[in-house]
């Protein structure tokens, strides 16, 4: 058994929003498993999207679009680009510490664009190490860092509705008597746009506050305009709550203020030849958009621009380059994704990106490399050709090929800062999944009792929690997730892949035996805390035969699991090459199996069917009727969680 390190890391964020998944939060109090599986991985870290938005590279997947740069002319220009590949490796990591603030983690030869080239972050002057690298009179290209994205809280669907209806919609009524009507007035209410994004925003939100609304089509397209959809409604009650929610607050709050100018930015803005521009002819909106910019410390300038019968337009124009329109889009996130377009411009700008330090770790990290059609990407604001980090958090992708298990990062302040997000009003104590990414109760959990600390500040803070680990020690913390079960609920999944204790051991080699997982569910079943089995992962050739697991469905339902759910195993790149090595030394005869069945990462649909119909067969059969999760779903994130 290789020696494990247990690296101390400080974390600014704990709860992460996922999308696409029965939850939308999920915590993991620690990067890295100790448990030595054959199947485990994960990714985050954010990068310039091709809409102009960040995404995490967990859910970025070959083919998606996303910026590079190439060289036209005098200048290097964004241009999007197409993700052709993505892979791990341990490596030396270096910290690159620029002017304002950014820290990125990349390995000695990763190379990053400077004013001078591209450099390799270390090298030498002379020697067989003799290479361009950088130094502290370098700065660095690219946008700057990112801002982080807006909440979409109560106060920002209301300035958001502020800003759209008033900068788009017909709101109002007029006189219109009729026989039988205590009062002659007509009330209406319209918004139509062309960009239907702005218009489903725009509907949901209204229904949020109890305005519901009718879609129909406004005017159809010509050889010179767009097609424009609209909404409306002619309820009273509807014109006037619009009318409240809408009203304009004595004192904005800044998520209030950040709606505004995303919706007075998807109905009047648009953003062209790097210009963001707003224009207005009511003085009350252009007080408040500049109001509203001046809270984010944007510069700004009014521009007049004369218009038929002698009426004047003031337009609002933001300052200060690609940069700070970047970081008003992040900021305020419109909903029009083509009015935040980049393509085309020029790498140039005012972001403080000299280096300030280069300084190494220490220590080796595992740190990710993608390949793109233009050789690179933006990463945290600088134009990146190999591994990088989050800015101020180290981003360390879970590589199951080089020693994944024997380094663990610790996030010794998780459970502080999670209170901090807990207690924001924005936080609306929706269920948190805990574990997804690693186990939550993998051996160092002993000694640093990071995970009852989170689950405490659940509590505390009243948050529904799923759970799903492999390791007895759970019970442990039997008395709070009973406490938290009373308050908010509480759901765990025990992974169990197999009954048979010999291949347990070759795939799951520090894991509790499955018998002792399987007391685990009794236990916690007993206790009142919903509990189910996952199956998972079915191996095809080793677990996929009905009796392994009519096996397991039948002791799951002995020991009291409220639910079944299962998945094949999932082979990405890096998990690829660690589970062959494996086949090749214990099951060199299912090569040729796996070589067929996973040309991709999946097992084929027909496989796929075929488990769900055994597994279907046994739980009718069995009396286990209660749906838990999709079931051989070929989405990745769905796939991945329950492989780890």
């Amino acid at each position: 058994m290789p020696d494990r390190q247990f690296p101390e890391i400080q974390v600014k964020s704990v709860l992460n929003r996922v999308e696409g998944m029965p939850f939308r939060w999920s915590i993991n109090p620690y990067r890295g498993c100790s448990h030595g599986c054959v199947f485990c991985m994960s990714a985050d870290t954010p990068i310039l999207i091709a809409d102009g938005t960040t995404k995490s590279l967990g859910e970025v997947r070959v083919g998606d679009r996303i910026y590079g740069t190439v060289k036209r002319g005098a200048y290097r220009r964004y241009v999007p680009t197409v993700v052709l590949a993505r892979w791990t490796a341990w490596k030396p990591a270096y910290r690159v510490r620029l002017e304002d603030g950014t820290e990125i983690i990349v390995s000695g030869d990763h190379r990053l664009l400077s004013d001078r080239g591209w450099k390799f972050v270390t090298g030498a002057e002379q020697g067989p190490r003799r290479r361009p690298h950088l130094t502290t009179n370098n700065k660095l290209m690219g946008t700057g860092a990112f801002s982080s994205p807006a909440d979409k809280t109560r106060d920002y669907k209301h300035g958001y509705l502020c800003g759209v209806v008033r900068g788009a919609a017909h709101l109002g009524f007029y006189p219109y008597p009729r026989v039988g009507r205590r009062h002659g007035h007509q009330y209406r209410f319209r918004l139509a746009m062309a960009d239907e994004e702005a218009l489903e925003r725009a509907r949901e939100y209204l229904t949020e506050v109890g305005v519901e609304t009718r879609s129909f089509a406004f005017l159809a397209a010509t050889a010179t305009a767009r097609a424009l959809g609209a909404i409306r409604t002619s309820a009273r009650a509807h014109i006037e709550r619009i009318e409240e929610v809408i009203a304009w607050p004595v004192a904005p709050t800044l998520d209030w203020c950040k709606g505004f100018l995303a919706g007075i930015f998807d109905a009047e803005g648009s953003y062209r030849n790097g210009c963001i521009r707003i224009p207005n002819s009511d003085a009350v909106i252009i007080d408040c958009i500049a109001a509203c910019l001046g809270r984010f410390a944007f510069r700004f300038v009014f521009e007049k621009v004369p218009r038929i019968h002698g009426k004047s337009l003031t337009v609002v124009r933001v300052t200060g380059g690609l940069r700070e329109h970047l970081r008003f889009f992040h900021t305020v996130d419109p909903a029009i994704t083509r009015k935040r377009t980049i393509d085309g411009q020029a790498v140039k700008n005012t972001a403080r990106l000299r280096v300030a330090a280069i300084e190494p770790l220490g220590i080796d990290l595992p740190l990710v490399d993608i390949t793109t059609g233009t050789g690179d990407f933006i990463a945290n604001g600088v134009i990146s050709h190999n591994c990088y980090a989050r800015r101020t958090h180290w981003f360390l992708d879970e590589d199951g090929v080089n020693e994944w298990d024997t380094k663990v990062f610790v996030k010794v302040n998780a459970p502080d800062v999670l209170r901090l997000e807990l207690s924001k009003p924005s936080w609306k104590r929706e269920t948190v999944a805990l574990g997804t990414a690693t186990d939550p109760y993998q051996a160092i959990e002993g000694r640093y009792r990071i995970t009852r600390r989170i689950l405490e500040a659940l509590r505390d803070f009243r948050t529904p929690v799923s759970i799903i680990t492999r390791c007895p020690m759970i019970v442990r913390d039997l008395d709070i997730l009973q406490d938290l079960n009373r308050r908010a609920g509480v759901t765990v999944c025990v992974s169990v892949a197999t009954t048979d204790n010999r291949l347990a051991r070759q795939i799951e080699p520090t894991v509790a035996p499955p018998a002792q997982r399987l007391r685990t569910v009794g236990r916690l079943a007993a206790a009142g805390i919903r509990t189910g089995v996952m199956l998972a992962p079915i191996l095809p050739g080793l677990t996929d035969q009905p009796k392994h697991i009519e096996a397991v469905i039948r002791a799951a339902r002995y020991h009291g699991a409220r639910f079944i759910g299962h998945n094949v195993l999932h082979l990405g790149d890096v998990t690829k090459d660690v589970f062959t090595q494996f086949l090749r030394d214990q099951y060199p005869e299912l090569l040729r199996v796996y070589k067929t069945l996973y040309g991709k990462k999946y097992a084929p649909p027909d496989y796929r069917a075929t488990i769900l119909r055994i597994v279907s067969e046994v739980k009718d059969r069995l009396g286990i009727r209660e749906p838990r999760y999709a079931e051989s779903s070929p989405r990745d994130e769905q796939l991945a969680l329950f492989e780890r």
